[in-house]
């Protein structure tokens, strides 16, 4: 099952390894998107802000942790490129301790904090005790996600897209049974739909860990390969938390923009959040790409076949703007139906606002297409930092619309968080790219010399 992204054409190595990943990605949001219909549907407007209201929130944690298992996978995919093995093993061993230590410490920091978190975003009162409810379960289960997300992380590395689908697809039609009997069935509530989301991530996690150990060998960590070492948890670390890092810092301005959203009132919470839910859908295919782009630049970094860098990029970057086309078209014209699916109350408005959202999202499309490949590929190529940079400057954008036009603006004000997010990224990623190729072939031609 692993493939070897070093050789061949770089578009057709790219769909066939993107398509499963973007498959799993389908079938989460589904879950996902089952969750919100039920909530929203069987316990009203105020329990689908709760959970709209911990959104970012969730991002900041749940993205610090998944893209700190991306970036561990990176010398992992590296390794496997350059035919590595003994090393690659040492760096899987030294990549399950770091993650256990930090799945440990940020479930009991975020659970413990919990209440307090969502006080300072400024949590509307009528959906408070919905969104703890919700959040806090999400939270205690981070060991489950970490566990999948490892497991997967370092089949991708080996090239293999196809295995973390299988247990992805297992999971998700297992948490629509579990939405169904906890919510309905046993009327657990909100507390239903966190629970079946926790109780499918173990399972697909435990199951990814079990392929692994009867299934490829590749991965078997013996005798000395366990042994803790500082040079190698440093490499992890230098990979593994700039990416996390990515994702927190734009989630914090996320949690910003959240915080104003929340001022609005529980309406434009839940248009939002009901928005929020397609868009994600939507956007898988971009995470797909990314993911893919992440892989194959750490596979071609680590054979030296950096003139297939650019190929990659051009290949990634063609398919995202075309798919963006299409995601237009299906968000101008069918936007308002797919928002009704999540909502049996708040009338005409709430489907206006959440439409609104949704369109001026899915026009810049376009600039989220560089945003996932560019900055996935640069991640791949072993410059972590620069993703830090580009996570920074979104986080500005959507802290400085949170802070001055959601005053100023209202909704209409939410609706530019994201666009001018991805604006500033990509001024930013697009030469830093070229920057870090250069720097690449720098080293190539001082070896020679």
């Amino acid at each position: 099952m692993t493939k070897d992204m070093t050789k061949g054409s770089p578009a057709r190595l790219i769909i066939r390894f993107a398509i499963p990943v973007l498959a799993g990605m389908l079938f989460q949001q589904m879950y996902n998107l089952v969750d919100t219909m039920i909530v929203g549907r069987t316990l009203g407007v105020q329990a689908l802000a709760g959970v709209g209201a911990t959104g970012s929130i969730n991002f900041l944690v749940l993205g610090f942790c998944m893209g700190v298992c991306s970036g561990f996978a990176i010398p992992v995919a590296q390794c496997f490129g350059a035919g590595e093995r003994e090393r690659m093993r040492e760096y899987e061993a030294n990549a399950i301790y770091l993650a256990a230590a930090f799945s440990v410490v940020i479930t009991g920091v975020t659970v413990l904090a919990c209440r307090q978190i969502l006080r300072a975003m400024g949590t509307p009162e009528d959906c408070f005790e919905e969104a703890y409810r919700y959040i806090s379960v999400i939270f205690a289960g981070i060991p489950f996600m970490v566990l999948y997300n490892l497991c997967s992380g370092f089949l991708r590395s080996l090239g293999d897209s196809r295995t973390p689908l299988v247990f992805l697809i297992i999971s998700s039609v297992l948490n629509v049974v579990l939405d169904l009997t906890l919510i309905l069935v046993f009327r657990m509530g909100i507390m239903g739909a966190s629970l079946a989301t926790v109780i499918s991530q173990a399972i697909s996690g435990l199951l990814c860990l079990l392929w692994i150990i009867r299934k490829v060998p590749m991965l078997h960590i013996s005798g000395q390969q366990w042994k803790a070492k500082r040079e190698r948890m440093a490499v992890l670390c230098n990979s593994g938390i700039p990416m996390g890092l990515q994702y927190s810092i734009t989630a914090i301005g996320s949690v910003i923009l959240q915080t104003a959203v929340n001022s609005l009132g529980s309406l434009a919470v839940a248009a939002m959040t009901a928005s929020i839910k397609v868009l994600n859908f939507l956007a898988c295919p971009f995470d797909a790409l990314g993911s893919t782009m992440a892989t194959y630049g750490a596979q071609n970094v680590g054979a030296g076949h950096y003139d297939r860098l650019n190929k990659g990029l051009f290949a990634s970057s063609l398919m995202g703007f075309v798919y963006s086309v299409g995601a237009f078209l299906v968000a101008m014209f069918g936007g308002r139906m797919l928002t009704q699916l999540f909502v049996s109350s708040g009338g005409e408005e709430l489907v206006r606002l959440a439409h609104q959202y949704m369109v001026m999202q899915v026009a810049f499309y376009p600039l989220l297409t560089l945003v996932n490949v560019v900055r996935f590929t640069i991640q791949g190529m072993g410059f972590s930092i620069f993703a830090i940079i580009a996570g920074v400057l979104e986080m500005i954008a959507r802290s400085l619309t949170g802070i001055f036009l959601v005053p100023v603006l209202g909704f209409d004000g939410v609706t530019l968080g994201s666009p001018l997010a991805w604006i500033l990224a990509d001024v930013f990623l697009i030469p830093a790219y070229f920057h870090c190729k250069k720097r690449l072939m720098g080293k190539v031609h001082h070896a020679k010399i």
